[in-house]
């Protein structure tokens, strides 16, 4: 659902999103040490797997994205692990497109990173249940940012596309909550087990 296919998105559109998603990745680039290498490449492996199990909802389908999780365990990183999940997507089973990678991909990552970062800092100080409230926020949060973000992808390209844009944001709906759970679930155990793994800049 997120991931637009070929040949749907105005030029402008392409270029504005390829340039935006080779800054995050560049940031994720110059950031990233040895440590943090393996822990790209596993939330990469867990994001390429998750999105291939989809589940149809109405006129179109929903698949987990993990990307509040990538961007709280990641920071800037989400944009490489995301990035490299597209792309073997794409390869592999022709899922999304390659025009729109650099689109796809600031509209997957970049609102995990976003509130990730915003949150981080506060999971690590706050109680088990301020922990699951945060976490589930962002997960969910995440899910709907990237609905807004592909709805103005299409809306920009082409008012045509208008409709349809408002019909698929409301999809992410469910979407939202079911995230909004799991990163809370996932989130509350690495914070027993290894609360370094919640810092994007990996355990010192």
């Amino acid at each position: 659902m997120a991931h637009i296919p070929d040949g749907i998105l105005s030029a402008p559109v392409l270029l504005g999103g390829g340039v935006l998603a080779a800054a995050g990745v560049g940031l994720a680039l110059r950031r990233m040490d040895d440590r943090a290498i393996v822990r790209v490449a596993i939330l990469s492996a867990v994001f390429f797997t998750a999105s291939l199990l989809s589940f149809p909802l109405g006129p179109s389908s929903v698949h987990l994205m993990l990307s509040g999780l990538m961007g709280l365990m990641l920071g800037p990183g989400a944009f490489v692990a995301v990035l490299v999940g597209l792309v073997l997507q794409v390869l592999l089973f022709g899922i999304g497109g390659l025009t729109t990678l650099g689109v796809n991909t600031l509209n997957i990552a970049a609102p995990g990173v976003l509130l990730g970062l915003l949150a981080a800092p506060r999971i690590g100080r706050a109680t088990p249940g301020q922990r699951a409230v945060l976490a589930g926020a962002v997960g969910g949060g995440a899910v709907l940012l990237t609905g807004a973000m592909v709805a103005a992808s299409l809306w920009l390209s082409a008012s045509e596309y208008v409709p349809v844009a408002r019909v698929l944001w409301l999809a992410y709906a469910p979407l939202a909550a079911i995230e909004a759970a799991v990163t809370a679930v996932v989130v509350g155990f690495l914070a027993r087990v290894e609360p370094a793994a919640l810092s994007p800049d990996g355990p010192r």
